[in-house]
């Protein structure tokens, strides 16, 4: 979809944003029924939404109908999540939190470089390195693992090569934990890419870089990503003995957000092997951590965004999208927002996914197909192995001798995946 069309752009100038949702439904073929399904609004709100002219209109229907057609909030008057100013109260605070941060619990284990540890320097070689492995972390969210992949690798390679002429004990360790974070970014692109076995021998090189560096919460951070690729992929035995030890290497010290975040991955090892109870006895348990969290602190590192009561939500969707359970999937009420506020495309994918099983599982086929055909496409656009992995995942829920036309034109593009 085009959405630089001079049509588009000045139905969107002119704020007649019924007729953008309109010509933007009409371009992808979706029926006024799915979108209002999508929307959890009837066929005839759509109409009336799409013949209104001017305004006023209903924010979160906007907001809803954009995710929905993958369509930038900017067209239809919204701003990026990250860009909302408080204009209501704490309400709208917690809102916009839920909205810019649950996403990234739910799809991406990699560990974030965005603040560097307090016993690191603040300057000299490590921070420098730090820096540039930041740098590739943020390319990510628009940039084909492929592509980065090769850059990250040789990026590692000038790690070692630093930390191996590097004369001084303490300035190893530094290294050697830069190093832990940039074999866990490798780990991750090779996870994207659909590779395995690269990943895991990439998540091994991180966590034996965590041990050399000595900070015990680094190797629990990164023995809990690997936990969670495992957890992902339903190796569930394997996921849970990887949280176990991943608790362990936090030891006596109290690290509320470690068991926090360590519960969701435990949750979503439970909903791999479809266990409901356990799933969700692992998620009471991170959200009743969470409540413990000081909101004014900032996150230990290797933790850089807050752990909130969103993430645990996110997570649940996750879970319930495994077990299929509705409820669950639909629990937070944005679902549609959610999935509009991930500024990282593989990740939005992978929500769409979660989503539109959400909806299989109540009976919404044509919604789900119609999500999870745009999650295939963004999956083909970035080259994303574990997207397309996902959507065949999603597909074998589903089987009919005469399937309509939505899961025809679904399986025409999964047919053609060829990564």
């Amino acid at each position: 979809m085009n959405w630089s069309k001079q049509a588009i752009l000045d139905a969107s100038r002119e704020g007649n944003y019924g007729r953008v949702i309109n010509i933007a439904r009409r371009e992808l073929r979706v029926t006024q029924r799915q979108l209002g399904e999508g929307c959890g609004v009837t066929q005839s709100a759509v109409s009336r939404l799409e013949a209104r002219s001017a305004g006023p209109y209903d924010m979160t229907v906007l907001a809803r109908a954009a995710a929905y057609l993958d369509m930038p909030r900017r067209l239809v008057g919204l701003a990026d999540s990250s860009a909302m100013a408080r204009t209501d109260g704490t309400e709208h605070v917690e809102r916009r939190e839920f909205l810019t941060g649950a996403a990234a619990v739910v799809s991406t284990p990699a560990l974030a470089t965005l603040a560097a540890p307090k016993h690191h320097a603040e300057t000299g070689q490590a921070a420098t390195l730090r820096v540039a492995t930041t740098a590739y972390r943020r390319m990510d969210g628009a940039t084909s693992s492929r592509q980065l992949s090769e850059v990250v690798r040789s990026h590692l390679g000038l790690v070692q090569a630093v930390a191996a002429d590097e004369p001084k004990e303490a300035q190893k360790l530094r290294l050697a934990a830069v190093g832990s974070e940039v074999a866990s970014l490798a780990g991750w692109l090779s996870w994207d890419m659909g590779d395995a076995g690269s990943a895991r021998t990439w998540y091994g090189s991180a966590i034996k870089a965590a041990r050399r560096s000595g900070n015990s919460l680094l190797v629990a951070y990164q023995v809990g990503s690997l936990a969670q690729m495992e957890a992902d992929a339903g190796n569930v035995a394997q996921a849970l003995d990887l949280v176990r030890l991943a608790r362990s290497q936090v030891g006596p010290q109290e690290i509320v957000i470690a068991d926090a975040w360590l519960s969701t991955v435990e949750a979503l090892a439970h909903a791999a092997a479809g266990d409901e109870r356990s799933s969700d006895r692992a998620l009471v348990r991170s959200r009743s951590e969470v409540n413990r969290i000081p909101a004014e602190e900032p996150p230990p590192w290797p933790w850089v965004f807050t752990f909130n009561e969103a993430k645990v939500l996110a997570c649940r969707l996750a879970c319930g999208a495994r077990l299929g359970l509705p409820a669950w999937v639909f629990e937070s009420g944005d679902e549609a927002m959610l999935v509009a506020a991930a500024a990282h495309a593989k990740q939005r994918a992978i929500l769409q996914l979660d989503l539109a099983a959400g909806h299989l599982a109540s009976g919404r086929l044509e919604v789900a197909y119609l999500l999870a055909t745009r999650a295939v496409e963004t999956g083909l656009r970035y080259r994303s192995g574990r997207v397309v992995e996902r959507a065949r995942s999603f597909r074998r829920a589903y089987s009919s001798k005469t399937p309509p036309r939505v899961v025809r034109d679904f399986d025409e593009r999964l047919h053609h995946a060829y990564m």
